[in-house]
């Protein structure tokens, strides 16, 4: 008997957290905190299935106490037979009526939303002059990264897409290897991104996002694509579209910019000669890397998606890629670069900023 009631309570207790944890979420991350219009209308429809389901679970189990309550043995004895209600015309309307509204309730919506989201006809549209209206940003996944191209500024980032808010921005999403998943919580998604085709949507950003806790919405990868999958984020920074201008000015600069071999430092030189066949330091160009993008690194807020944003973490990851991110397709330079030949390249790439 009292094992019983210790299952109960801790039963009761787990319930209990769940219920207390599931009012917990960072703004940042959280789809239950939206923050983009799309968001905000996908919630509205996971609030109204809750509610139906809620709505059906409390009628079954109300109908349930009430049989157990008023039809119980100890009340109307041993021989008592119910009225039977087989056939009842009645009650099979009512069976059949109720279940057909709540769907139609939650379908209704769900269509309605679903063709909405899907609209990307705007995309496409041009002013007079032949300018792209919308802002255009062509995702593409890799293992495990992500890169960021918009194809109407002519530049191209890495794990940290920067957008403005308060308009709608679109995407075209595909992979470059096996299937992943573009996913923003607090803003809205997901979609996949296919190596054979290309998926479209689009988002909208309500709120900037320096005001949080680390100035990023996270972005994630929601399908499994192998060991390191967990590892695969990226990182979303919304301004003002003024702000967003100058930064876009900034990132176009990036590409005027030539190296001088004699005035280069050693964390430079040593960039050029074992780096530079797979990463760019200019945002100025198209997708189709082999490695991230690295004109912005230094703004960055994470190294490998998930590591702190700091010379000595950059050493570690660049010494052993593969303890941190297994799977990953970079190399490792611990064998072949000393302690400070690693160090200054990480002081070269820690220096290289659009924003300061």
């Amino acid at each position: 008997m009292m094992k019983g009631l210790k299952k109960w309570r801790l039963f009761s207790l787990l319930a209990a957290l769940t219920v207390f944890l599931a009012g917990c979420g960072q703004e940042e991350l959280s789809t239950l905190l939206p923050a983009g219009q799309v968001g905000k209308d996908q919630f509205k429809l996971l609030m109204l299935s809750s509610g139906i389901m809620l709505f059906v679970i409390v009628a079954v189990m109300v109908i349930y106490l009430i049989a157990i309550v008023r039809f119980r043995r100890s009340k109307l004895g041993e021989d008592h037979i119910p009225e039977q209600v087989e056939g009842s015309h009645t009650l099979e309307l009512v069976w059949t009526v109720i279940p057909v509204l709540l769907v139609l309730l939650l379908a209704v919506p769900t269509v309605y939303y679903t063709y909405k989201f899907s609209n990307v006809t705007a995309m496409d549209v041009v002013d007079e002059e032949g300018n792209a209206e919308n802002l255009v940003v062509d995702v593409t996944a890799k293992l495990y990264w992500w890169e960021f191209e918009y194809p109407n500024l002519g530049i191209v980032t890495a794990q940290e897409l920067v957008v403005p808010t308060d308009e709608k921005v679109y995407f075209n999403l595909i992979a470059a290897d096996v299937k992943h998943s573009f996913w923003i919580p607090a803003i809205g998604g997901k979609l996949d991104t296919n190596v054979e085709n290309v998926n479209k949507f689009y988002l909208t950003f309500d709120k900037e996002s320096k005001d949080l806790k680390d100035g990023v919405f996270y972005g994630k990868c929601a399908e499994l694509c192998g060991p390191s999958h967990a590892l695969m984020d990226f990182k979303v920074k919304t301004l003002p579209r003024a702000e967003f201008d100058k930064w876009v000015t900034a990132m176009k600069a990036t590409g005027e910019e030539t190296t001088d071999v004699a005035a280069a430092g050693q964390g430079e030189e040593l960039f050029q000669q074992s780096c530079i066949g797979c990463h760019a330091t200019s945002a100025v160009g198209e997708s189709g890397a082999v490695g991230p993008n690295l004109a912005s690194f230094g703004d960055r807020n994470r190294i490998a998606g998930f590591m702190d944003h700091d010379q000595e973490s950059l050493v570690e990851w660049l010494s052993d890629t593969q303890e941190h991110k297994p799977g990953n397709l970079m190399p490792s330079f611990g064998e072949q670069l000393s302690d400070e030949e690693l160090n200054a390249i990480a002081e070269y790439l820690m220096s290289l900023s659009v924003e300061k």
